[in-house]
């Protein structure tokens, strides 16, 4: 008892230990990689044209409705709640894969899981309420360890019960469902911020700035006197209003922060750039992510073979995150050689998902899939880094938001024109045949920009040697 009584008033550690702990349960999802073989198999007996063009469309149309509003929503009640409803909807996914019926449960599934997967935002942006800005770094450390090691887990005990104990996708369903319930138990653990980046909760009556510099560096007043001292009654009653933070004086200044935060996360091209790729890469991953298991399938059909995606799936996080850890020991000007860079490696990942799409064998097929995985986390991070590197922490947040916003809005532009039965109603090799093509846009278009960017970096750097040079003279 005195060692969790020590750990509660540490400070950052705790919470940060309590959201580690909700980050490993939640994403140790053991049926994860099995999911496809569960919906087409006897247990929901769905065909695959059924899940590819009409049954996984409904999650990406749902995640585009649910994602703005739950962003801000998250900031306004501070987190934790957002946090608890995703443990809880992670706990209804799963009671309704094990025990939903029919088609229509699985339509419900669809939408039940966009709830979780827009509320993710609050996962990272949770800790930076609670903790000091010191210990940011270390935090953010431990809780995209804390993800990765749950998913690395979670996939390797998936393929391990099937392979090895032939264990039922019923089982390894309820299984996951028995894990998610305890990231949900953790979640009442963490406690509730006492502020948030933009709605700020203190009594108040106005806000002025307390000094020039970030977005969000905002104090409110904690009492407005009159001319002889004491408050008026008409500020003590818009004083007293303001303790809820839905205040008008608490609206019109998260609106101020959001737009400040905004003009400075687009300030420059460079940022620009880098957040267009973020946005076009991530909605070709997500795209390529969902439909991966559908492709594995029609290569090598589940319920004819013995499939390997759950260690596949944890194959792709260890190597993509040696990938990502890679990044910081590379000695590369990234403000030079950065656009470059995501253009040779998404060309590669281009190259991988046509090899995917064309390969009648399925370890080619997976092989594939890492490298293209691993490249698009080696590139994320570097990304990431670049992004986060010149901004505040409340203009990350906003740009993390605004730039998962445009790519499922491109996510879904693409699933309703290829995927959709509506409109196209591709199969899968034609699916993944377009987004291999999209992939090698977005590599030429990052080529070309990256030998302009580099030329022109260059050419600057031959026009001030010389100047150098004519001042030194000057001064012997």
């Amino acid at each position: 008892m005195s060692c969790w009584a020590k750990l509660k008033s540490s400070g950052w550690v705790y919470p940060t230990t309590i959201l580690s702990l909700y980050g490993f349960f939640a994403n140790c999802r053991v049926a994860e990689p099995f999911l496809t073989p569960y919906l087409i198999g006897p247990h929901k007996n769905i065909s695959e044209n059924v899940v590819t063009n009409y049954l996984f469309p409904i999650w990406t149309y749902s995640y585009l409705v649910f994602l703005l509003p739950v962003f801000l929503l998250t900031d306004f009640l501070r987190y934790k709640p957002l946090i608890v409803v995703q443990g809880l909807f992670l706990v209804t996914n799963y009671v309704l894969l094990c025990f939903g019926p029919g088609l229509p449960a699985m339509i419900f599934l669809q939408v039940n899981y966009a709830v979780v997967t827009s509320t993710e935002v609050a996962y990272f942006s949770y800790i930076y309420s609670v903790i000091p800005a010191e210990n940011y770094q270390k935090a953010t450390g431990y809780l995209r360890s804390a993800m990765l090691v749950g998913y690395t887990f979670g996939a390797s005990l998936g393929q391990m019960l099937v392979s090895l104990a032939g264990l039922d996708y019923f089982y390894i369903n309820a299984i996951t469902l028995g894990i998610v319930s305890v990231a949900f138990l953790t979640s009442f653990l963490l406690p509730m911020p006492k502020r948030s980046m933009f709605f700020k909760v203190e009594k108040a009556v106005r806000s002025q700035p307390k000094r020039e510099g970030k977005p969000g560096d905002y104090t409110l007043d904690q009492q407005v006197m009159d001319k002889d001292g004491t408050s008026s009654e008409a500020e003590k009653i818009e004083h007293d209003d303001s303790d809820w933070c839905c205040s008008r004086v608490n609206v019109v200044t998260a609106s101020h922060l959001l737009w400040k935060s905004f003009r400075e996360s687009y300030s420059s091209k460079s940022l620009i750039y880098w957040s267009l790729w973020w946005a076009l890469a991530t909605a070709g991953y997500v795209q390529i992510f969902n439909y991966i298991q559908l492709m594995w399938d029609h290569i090598e059909p589940s319920a004819t073979a013995s499939i390997y995606n759950g260690g596949v799936e944890a194959a792709c996080s260890v190597v993509g995150a040696a990938a990502a850890f890679a990044v910081g020991f590379i000695k590369v000007t990234w403000a030079v050689w950065g656009e470059l860079a995501l253009g040779v490696f998404s060309g590669v990942g281009a190259g991988a998902v046509f090899l995917m799409a064309f390969t009648n064998t399925i370890w080619v097929c997976y092989a594939a899939y890492v490298v293209f995985k691993s490249c698009y986390m080696f590139l994320i991070t570097i990304t990431t880094f670049q992004i986060a590197s010149n901004l505040s922490m409340e203009c990350y947040a906003l740009t993390f938001g605004i730039n998962s916003f445009v790519a499922l809005s491109l996510q879904t532009i693409i699933t309703a024109i290829v995927v959709d039965e509506a409109v196209l109603g591709l199969d899968i090799v034609t699916q993944f045949t377009i987004y291999g093509s999209y992939y090698a846009a977005i590599s030429l278009l990052f080529l070309l920009r990256g030998a302009y960017t580099a030329c022109v970096s260059r050419h600057s750097a031959e026009h001030m040697e010389p100047n150098v040079v004519v001042i030194s003279s000057a001064r012997l």
